[in-house]
């Protein structure tokens, strides 16, 4: 296999963005030539996503992409669509391998001849013996890592089908975790972004089992102490599992930065008992005022939910009025869509798709003017930028310890470090222009 090229294509979340890399880490391993998705390769690996509909469709459409590249290309499908519904990844015009949750850390192992397949062959486990944990992180190709630190998930919210894709809840053991984060300190990254299915539930599974030796708050306070790393974030965390100790401890903490990323999913707590969701909206109201009071230019963000079964006019405008009211400074909103093998699929009261959008879209409007005012918030005041490694229409792109994006001229010496700036105001495009306080040193070439 050696000098063979090999290219790779996610869809997704940050954590599939960090398995790609390990996975493409094994293939340099085997002698194997990483390129470009749209350039010419002899196999093509599409990572898979099945959180939303739209996700599924993609898949047929990538393949297209890696065919017009090199019609004689060997095209392996993996992840969580590949696990839910492997037979019909195989049916893909184009597509030789899928391989399900547990074989694509092996993925070099399926590899023989690389010849086409009249149809594509399946490698799939029952998810039940997904019970046993991969490491992964990414770097290369960004200023920040993504540190998988947990997998799966045991919550059995009713819309969501993460746990028949990925398995049991079950995390990596503490000092692997400080192994990977000095090594990608090591490799010069300044960021590093805590990923998992569920990583407020970091502990459980450690040893195979539900035996609990480390809590997420261990891992935070181990990690804070690691040489080298600039900065830690916490990508998602479940509003029930981030608790007191936690918020406290970011406050004061070396290098976890303000940032909070906390689903939500409903404003409404008879929705949310319909999800199976753990927690009413008064403990979120609960852990946004926590946040605040203990970090007043926190910036966190929300996921949410729209058009759940049942959702009537009155539930929507309940979320929306609470996320309104809300001290927080940016929504992710996802038009509900139906997964199979979930109970939510069976409900009664379907919402109509055109009411779905018309909701989407008016929580897309109340996202941007949150964003709007955290940003006015933050005017005038100081923070330290990381820096992009692209040149966007002559300008670099940054990010400030609690996630305000920033634009400033395009600089080659400016990338992947961090600078003391002041924001001065926002462009029409909606990000802030920025005054150097500590100029710009020169990078050693």
């Amino acid at each position: 296999m050696d000098n063979k090229k090999v290219a790779f294509y996610t869809l997704g979340c940050k954590l599939n963005f960090s398995e790609t890399s390990t996975i493409a880490r094994s293939f340099k391993d085997e002698g194997f030539q990483r390129v470009e998705f749209d350039e010419k390769a002899d196999i093509y690996v599409i990572n898979t996503c099945s959180v939303t509909d739209n996700a599924d469709k993609r898949f047929k459409t990538i393949v297209k992409q890696a065919q017009k590249a090199n019609e004689e290309a060997f095209v392996v499908g993996v992840g969580c669509y590949a696990q839910l519904k492997p037979e019909e990844l195989a049916d893909v015009d184009g597509v030789d391998l899928v391989l399900g949750a547990t074989e694509k850390f092996k993925i070099t192992d399926y590899l023989n001849d690389l010849s086409k397949n009249d149809h594509g062959k399946v490698h799939s486990c029952e998810i039940d013996e997904a019970d046993f944990y991969v490491g992964a992180y990414s770097f290369g190709d960004r200023t920040r890592a993504f540190l998988k630190v947990q997998d799966g998930c045991d919550y059995k919210c009713t819309y969501c089908t993460i746990p028949l894709a990925r398995g049991i809840s079950r995390s990596d053991k503490l000092e692997n975790v400080l192994k990977n984060a000095a090594e990608i300190s090591a490799k010069g990254i300044k960021e590093i972004v805590l990923t998992g299915v569920n990583i407020g539930d970091y502990g459980k599974g450690e040893f195979g089992n539900k035996k609990h030796e480390h809590t997420f708050l261990d891992l935070v306070k181990a990690l804070d102490e690691v040489e080298g790393i600039e900065r830690l974030r916490i990508s998602s965390i479940e509003p029930n599992l981030l608790k007191n100790e936690t918020i406290d401890f970011v406050a004061q903490s070396k290098t976890f930065v303000p940032h909070f990323h906390i689903p939500l999913q409903s404003g409404s707590n008879e929705i949310l008992k319909q999800m199976r969701r753990r927690y009413q909206k008064e403990l979120y109201v609960d852990r946004v005022a926590r946040i605040k009071s203990a970090m007043p230019d926190a910036c966190i963000g929300v996921d949410v939910i729209v058009g759940f079964p049942g959702e009537t006019d009155e539930h929507f405008l309940e979320t929306y009025n609470f996320l309104n009211e809300l001290d927080i400074s940016y929504l992710h909103v996802f038009t509900y869509s139906e997964r199979d093998n979930t109970p939510a699929a069976e409900m009664q009261d379907v919402v109509p798709t055109k009411v779905r959008k018309k909701r989407s879209k008016m929580l897309r409007g109340l996202s941007a003017k949150k964003r709007r005012a955290f940003y006015e918030s933050q005017i005038e005041k100081e923070f330290t930028v990381l820096f992009e490694g692209e040149n966007k229409e002559g300008y670099i792109h940054g990010f400030t310890q609690n996630y305000v994006k920033i634009k400033t001229p395009w600089d080659p010496q400016l990338v992947n470090t961090l600078h003391k700036v002041k924001l001065e105001r926002i462009d029409e495009d909606g990000l802030v222009r920025v005054q150097f306080i500590s100029e710009p040193q020169p990078q050693p070439v």
